[in-house]
C-alpha cells in the first residue's frame, strides 16, 4: 500500500468511530491553542512592555547620583552641579544633548485650591530629550534661569480646567511660597520606565530656579541623547570617571534604554518559554487521549489486522496505517488549535490594548509540535497493532 491509500484507510476508519476521534480531536486542539494563545500572548505582552522604550529610542543614557555614606553635612560633595553637568557632555563625545534636572515636593495650589503634583526643575533640553511636546506656549529655557516662569502638563492643566474654565497661559500658580507664571502647557505624556517622574502631574520650573522652591533640592538626575551606535559601556565608563574626579563621594547609577531593552526582551524570552512549557501540559494530556483512542482502535479491530497479515500485509504496512491515523487526528487537532489560538489571542489584544500582530513562531511551533505529538503517541498502538500474530488476531473474535 502507498502513502495516498494508507490516507484513504485512515480517513475511512476515523470516520467509523465519529465520536472516538472527535474527542481525540478536541485534546489536541485545546493543547495547541493553549500552546499558541500563550506564546502569542507572551509576545505581544513583551512587545507592549517595551514600546514605550522603543518610542523614546535607543540611544538614551540616564544617570543618577547619590552619596555613597550619607551625611547630614551640606559640603556641596553630595550632588552635581548644573555646570558639572554639562562638563560631560563636553569631555564625552558620544554626547549629543545632556538635561540634568531635579525634583521638589513643595504644595501646589491654584486660586486657592491644593492640587497634586511634583516640582521639576528643567531647561529646555529635557523636553526634546523625553519627548514633551507643548499643546501651548513654549517651555522653560536656561536663559530665563530664576524667572518664576513653569510648564504644566496635561494632568494638572486638567486640574485646573475643573477649578476655572480660563485659558490656563497667563495664570499664576502657588508653589510652595512663591507665585509662578504658566507659560506652556504639555500634551499627554506617555509614562514610560526610563524617566523617574511623570510629566502629566509636573510643574516644570527653570533648573537654576529650583532652590528657590526647596533649598534641600539637589541635582542628582540626568538624561542624555547619545549618537546612534555609541558604545554604552565605554560611554558609561567615561561618565563613572568623570563624576567620581569631580565628587569622589559620589556613587553613579546609569541606566542605558538599549540595556533596559536587551534585559526586557531577554525576560520575555524566558516568560514566554514558561508559558509554552505550560500549554505543553495541556497538549501532553491531549497526545494521552490519541494514544487511548489509537489502543482502543487496536483492540477492536484485531480480526482485520489478521486478515490484512493473512493475505500478505507486512508488519511495516500495518505499523504505517496506524501511524497515519495517529498523525491525522493530531494534526486535524493541531490545524484548529493554531486558529483557536490565533482567535483567542485577537480577543485577548482587542480588550488589553494591544497591538495585535501574527508572530510566525507560535503557530509554526504550535503546529509542528502537534505533528510530533501524534508520531509519539501513536507510534506504541502502531507499533503493538503490526507485532500482532495473524492467527491469535483471527481467533480473538
Amino acid at each position: 500500500m502507498n502513502f495516498a491509500s494508507h490516507c484513504q484507510q485512515a480517513l475511512i476508519n476515523l470516520t467509523a468511530a465519529k465520536l472516538r476521534s472527535f474527542l481525540a480531536i478536541l485534546g489536541i486542539l485545546v493543547g495547541t491553542a493553549a500552546v499558541v494563545a500563550l506564546i502569542s500572548c507572551g509576545q505581544l505582552a513583551t512587545e507592549k512592555a517595551l514600546e514605550q522604550f522603543k518610542a523614546l529610542g535607543t540611544d538614551l543614557l540616564a544617570v543618577s547620583v547619590y552619596q555613597k555614606m550619607p551625611s547630614k553635612s551640606r559640603s556641596g560633595d553630595d550632588s552635581l552641579s548644573a555646570d558639572q553637568w554639562q562638563r560631560l557632555s563636553e569631555q564625552i563625545p558620544y554626547v549629543v544633548k545632556i538635561a540634568p534636572y531635579s525634583t521638589a515636593y513643595q504644595p501646589l495650589s491654584f486660586q486657592g485650591k491644593v492640587m497634586q503634583g511634583v516640582v521639576i526643575g528643567a531647561d529646555e533640553n529635557l523636553a526634546g530629550i523625553v519627548n514633551v511636546r507643548l499643546m501651548q506656549g513654549h517651555f522653560v529655557s536656561f536663559v530665563e534661569s530664576f524667572e518664576h516662569f513653569c510648564v504644566i502638563g496635561d494632568g494638572l492643566a486638567q486640574q485646573i480646567k475643573e477649578i476655572s474654565m480660563d485659558d490656563p497661559i497667563g495664570k499664576q500658580l502657588r508653589i510652595g511660597q512663591s507665585l509662578y507664571t504658566i507659560i506652556g502647557v504639555a500634551e499627554h505624556w506617555k509614562e514610560n520606565g526610563f524617566f523617574n517622574e511623570d510629566i502629566n502631574q509636573a510643574v516644570i520650573i527653570p533648573l537654576a530656579g529650583i532652590r528657590l522652591v526647596s533649598k534641600d533640592a539637589k541635582i542628582n538626575n540626568a538624561v542624555m541623547l547619545l549618537k546612534p551606535d555609541s558604545p554604552i559601556d565605554e560611554v558609561i565608563d567615561h561618565i563613572k570617571h568623570l563624576i567620581n574626579s569631580m565628587v569622589p563621594k559620589l556613587s553613579v547609577f546609569p541606566r542605558s534604554a538599549k540595556q533596559i531593552i536587551a534585559s526586557m526582551e531577554s525576560q520575555g524570552r524566558i516568560f514566554t518559554l514558561l508559558l509554552a512549557v505550560i500549554g505543553g501540559i495541556s497538549l501532553l494530556v491531549g497526545g494521552i487521549g490519541v494514544m487511548n483512542v489509537m489502543l482502543v482502535s487496536v483492540s477492536e479491530r484485531k480480526k482485520e489486522i489478521g486478515i490484512r497479515k493473512a493475505v500478505g500485509a507486512k508488519n511495516s504496512e500495518i505499523q504505517a496505517l496506524f501511524l497515519v491515523e495517529s498523525v491525522m487526528l493530531s494534526l486535524l487537532g493541531g490545524i484548529l488549535g493554531v486558529l483557536l489560538g490565533l482567535l483567542f489571542t485577537r480577543i485577548v489584544a482587542y480588550f488589553s490594548d494591544w497591538i495585535f500582530s501574527i508572530y510566525l513562531l507560535p503557530p509554526v511551533a504550535g503546529f509542528l509540535v502537534s505533528a510530533a505529538t501524534g508520531i509519539f503517541f501513536g507510534f506504541y498502538p502502531a507499533r503493538r497493532a503490526a507485532k500482532l500474530e495473524p492467527m491469535v488476531s483471527l481467533r480473538s473474535e
